[in-house]
């Protein structure tokens, strides 16, 4: 079997250890060098020829560093470990930036999660895998190397199911493009908690900013409605989604999503909104102070121990599949 390999860099370095770590490996030795013009080398300071190589980098803005030149660094490492002579590179990207935007809605849009898919097949990537990405099946069919989609329902469901005791549920989607998620987590959540759990959905339209749509179709009445969604951004979507709930009768609001990537005025929002609680990943760390502002509603799910063991089954030839289906 070709040896594994796992490469962390810069910010999702403390992640990378904690999943080699679960994998009984220690994160592979690399450079990274900042030049005094802004430009950077990176390249692997182990031998990786004949290797099975994990690259980890979350792809969300930070302080010093947007979306766009993380993905850079990580396409030039993808390159440098495939001239470097690695057998197999599997880009390993908890949050995958520029994959909102993978259809036409105005004449001349661009469909920016294609041009990202052949950025990856540009430096031969073998494989990219990820968590809760947007659009699943654009992910799918934008990539022509491996797509290895995970997902953190099985996580959630796990989470909530004590907490919701005997309570009647109902799963929301805060607008169509999502039902198939919240579906596939009802489904989930319903076996978890071995009774029926109700589901429904808000209308949502948005253009050049402006969110649109009033319409609420379901049953949240009497129920502790769950609002789920593959990531909060401005935190406007659940607010609004929260308050069409309440309007509705719902007896406590619940919003889960995998990615928390937060703009400054998103933990006021979030206060605003009357949640009860909020349920996140560590896909993308929180600022200290949308912890602290939101501490009295906010878990952290931690990722680590379900990419470990993706990464372990794809090294091994196992299961991912199974993986999804009971979780870690």
């Amino acid at each position: 079997m070709k040896s594994l390999l796992i490469f962390a860099l810069g910010s999702s370095h403390a992640f990378g250890a904690e999943v080699a770590r679960r994998l009984g490996v220690a994160c592979a030795p690399h450079e990274e060098r900042a030049f005094e013009d802004g430009e950077y080398k990176l390249r692997p300071l182990a031998s990786v020829r004949g290797g099975d190589v994990y690259l980890i980098f979350s792809l969300y803005r930070e302080a010093g560093a947007s979306s766009a030149e993380k993905l850079l660094k990580l396409l030039f490492f993808i390159g440098a470990l495939k001239d470097s002579g690695a057998a197999r590179v599997t880009a390993v990207v908890p949050y995958l930036a520029f994959s909102r935007k993978d259809r036409r809605t105005k004449p001349r849009d661009p469909i920016t999660t294609r041009y990202v898919a052949q950025l990856f097949d540009a430096m031969r990537a073998d494989a990219v895998m990820t968590i809760d990405v947007h659009n699943l099946a654009a992910f799918e069919n934008a990539f022509r190397c491996e797509t290895i989609p995970l997902d953190a329902h099985a996580l959630f469901a796990r989470h909530l199911a004590p907490r919701l005791g005997d309570a009647p549920v109902a799963v929301v989607s805060p607008d169509l493009g999502g039902e198939k998620r919240a579906e596939l987590f009802r489904q989930k959540l319903e076996s978890r908690l071995g009774r029926p759990v109700a589901k429904a959905f808000m209308d949502k339209t948005r253009s050049e900013g402006r969110v649109t749509g009033e319409l609420f179709a379901g049953d949240v009445a009497g129920r502790a409605a769950i609002i789920l969604d593959d990531l909060i951004a401005g935190g406007g979507t659940i607010a609004r989604t929260a308050a069409a709930c309440r309007a509705h009768g719902a007896a406590s609001v619940h919003a889960v999503a995998t990615h928390g990537v937060f703009t400054e005025k998103t933990p006021a929002t979030l206060m605003g909104a009357g949640l009860d609680a909020l349920l996140l990943t560590d896909s993308v760390p929180l600022t200290d102070t949308a912890a602290l502002t939101l501490q009295d509603q906010l878990a952290v799910l931690p990722l680590a121990e379900l990419f470990a063991q993706a990464i372990g089954r794809r090294h091994g030839n196992g299961s991912i599949s199974d993986l999804l289906a009971n979780g870690p």
